[in-house]
Formats: structure tokens, sequence, C-alpha cells
């Protein structure tokens, strides 16, 4: 979510990775109001303008790691109820065979009575037509056990069988149950941060509301100059590592051609062309999104959540992204923001609470909170500290 705001504390970065304190939230920030506010509550009780604020910062931020819990427990819900449903199905399956299996061992006990299995042997001689009778009750008497005991067996095995997986059903039940209950409570919570977050903002005069509108456009004019400066730092680069991989390509072919060979450079700048035409693909999605509005929880695809967006565009590109900005961080190349190229995932916040698309020049494509749309913004458009890492898919 775009406003998860936090302080603007300076962060360290290593490896590429910042990490940040709370940052602003840009609807609500009131940082360069200092001089014309007050921290102090008003006279008739209501909570200043700086109150305000950082109550709003904290409800956006906790709505979105509400968010992306949310996320987690429903496709956790989903993949539960599968399992539940194909162990049900299972052992429906397995009580149908335990009724077949014990139909037919009481077949095979009715057969044995039919032929008087329970008749001591002497008296069955004496009571048989000829000795040859005899010999053929004796052995369909002797097939009649031999086969009842695979009946026997088959029961015993397929009784098992059933009970094992009744009892795995009944587990996997109790799984289901804990899951939706988790999804439930994530759901409220995130009802419940975004509900008081809008009631705060309803209580602001239109003269707050106007001056709060001022010092968000102040803040986009700033984060739109930061974008520019890291587009100028690496349109810089592209320079450097090409006139570096020229000079190389020269030199090699200097050596070649003295050597009476053919010239050929040892290494290469040139990006993967596999992973440009997948990120290109990503970046054609996400593009064809501006304008559908955020909705936390959705994945498209009449609207979008942050993440929902980000796994989405890759999955036009024929990539797997997880759901949760959680396991999105973890599903690439992690690479320093100067080297941010178009179709990487950039995260923001300690908690990863948001993502966007990189588009190059500083921008990307994001669906930003509630009650906005997915829209092109400066990735700085909370702060450079508010960046916590940008990782590559493919």
């Amino acid at each position: 979510m775009a406003s998860h705001r936090k302080s603007r504390a300076t962060g360290t970065r290593v490896a590429g990775i910042r990490t940040p304190a709370l940052a602003t939230a840009a609807l609500t920030s009131v940082a360069l109001l200092s001089q014309t506010a007050t921290a102090a509550p008003s006279d008739d009780g209501r909570p200043s303008l700086e109150e305000v604020e950082k109550k709003v910062d904290d409800l956006y931020r906790q709505a979105g790691s509400a968010t992306e819990k949310y996320n987690a427990a429903k496709e956790k819900t989903t993949k539960q109820r599968k399992r539940v449903d194909t162990l049900l199905d299972d052992v429906a399956k397995r009580t149908q065979r335990l009724n077949e299996a014990r139909e037919e061992l009481g077949s095979y006990a009715s057969a044995q009575y039919r032929t008087g299995s329970a008749i001591p042997e002497t008296t069955t001689f004496l009571l048989a037509d000829s000795p040859q009778d005899y010999v053929d009750r004796n052995h369909l008497l002797s097939r009649l056990t031999g086969r009842q005991k695979d009946a026997v067996d088959d029961f015993t095995t397929q009784q098992s069988e059933t009970m094992k997986k009744r009892r795995e059903a009944t587990e996997s039940l109790a799984t289901l149950t804990e899951s939706q209950n988790d999804l439930k409570t994530a759901k409220a919570t995130v009802q419940k941060k975004l509900s008081t977050a809008r009631e705060l903002l309803s209580q602001l005069t239109a003269e707050e509301k106007a001056r709060l509108a001022a010092i968000e456009r102040k803040k986009q004019e700033e984060a739109a100059r930061k974008a520019a400066e890291l587009a100028e730092r690496q349109a810089e680069e592209r320079e450097r590592q090409e006139r570096a991989a020229q000079e190389e390509s020269d030199a090699a072919s200097g050596s070649s051609e003295s050597s009476g060979g053919t010239g050929a450079s040892s290494g290469s700048t040139a990006p993967d062309a596999s992973n440009g035409t997948k990120a290109g693909k990503a970046l054609a999605f996400a593009r064809a999104q501006i304008g559908k509005p955020y909705v936390w929880g959705a994945t498209g695809p009449g609207s979008y959540d942050c993440s929902g967006l980000t796994q989405a565009a890759w999955k036009a590109a024929g990539v797997t992204l997880p759901r949760t900005t959680y396991d999105q961080v973890n599903a690439g190349t992690t690479v320093p923001v100067s080297q941010a190229q178009p179709g990487d995932l950039v995260f923001f916040y300690d908690d990863l609470s948001h993502v966007g698309l990189y588009i190059g020049n500083g921008m990307m494509i994001h669906a930003p909170k509630p009650g906005a749309y997915v829209r092109e913004e400066s990735i700085f458009y909370d702060g450079e500290s508010s960046i916590h890492s940008v990782v590559r898919p493919a």
C-alpha cells in the first residue's frame, strides 16, 4: 500500500538493501507544516494535524502489513481447502472399496457354509456319494479357504488405509478451520485500520485538507527530482560500461590482428536477452492496468493490490511469483537501487508492506493504496529511506 509511511531517519545500505526507519505518508504528511501547525491539540479538543498525521501513518502501515497477512492466509486457506476436498474424495472411494471387500468376504462365508465346511471330515466322507465326491468337496473347500484368506487380507488392508485417510481428513479440516480464522482476523484488522484512518481524515477541515494537498504536491516534485537524479546516474553508468566494453573490444581486436587471428571480446556487459524479453512483457501488462482501482486482496483483472499487480504482471511474462511481498522479495536476485532495470521489483519499508514494478528512470508502476488507482510514480514517492530493496525476478 502506498501510504505505509515511516519517519525519515537515515538508513544504512548493505548489498543494495536499505534498512529504513518509518517513512512519512504522502497523503497526510505535514512535516513541512511545522512552522504553521502546532503539535498541541486545539482548544475544541480536536487532535492537531501532527497527531492526525502520526496516527494515520501508523494505521496505513499496519493496514498494509495486515493486507499481506490476509493474502498469505487466503492462499493457505485455498490450498488447505483443496487438500481437504482431495482427502474427503479419497476417503469416499476407499470406503466404497471397503464395503466391496466386506461383501466379498461375506459371500465366501456363505459359500463355505453351503458346502458344509464346518462338518468334520469323517462325517463328510460318510455322507459323500462316492470317494470322488469326497475329493471334489475337499478341493472346493481348499479353494474357498485360500480365496477367503485373500479377501480377509484385502478387507483388513482397506480398513486400515481408510481409517488412516479419515484421520488425515480430520486433521486437515482442523487446519482449514484455523486458516479460515486467521483469514477472518486479518480481514477484520485491515478493515478496522482503514476505517479508523478514513474517520480521522474526515475530521480535517477544508483548509487543512488543502494544506495537505499542497504538501503532497511538493513531495511529488521532490520525488520526481530524485528520480531524475537516479536516471542520470544510471545513464552515466551505462555510458561508462559501454566505453569500457568498447576499449576491451578494441584491445582484443588489436591483439588479434597482431597475431593474425580474429578479434573476440572476453566479456560482455549486454543484458540477458531472455530477461529483457520477459521484463518487457511484464511491463506491457502493468501499463495496461494503469487506471484500475487499488483493492486490498485483489489480484485482477478489474482491480489489484500492490503484490497482486506485480504477481499478475510477471505471470503474463511466464514467470510465477509468490502471492505476498514477504515471499516475492526472495523470488529473485537482489541488486542495488543504482543498478535497477525495467521489470525489477522495488520493495518498500522494513516490514515489506509495499512493492512496485520498476520501469526505468527512477519510476515505477504500482497499486498505491485504497482510494487510489494503478499509476506511474517515482520510486522516491515516500523518500529514499523508504526503499527496502530491489529484486530481479528473472
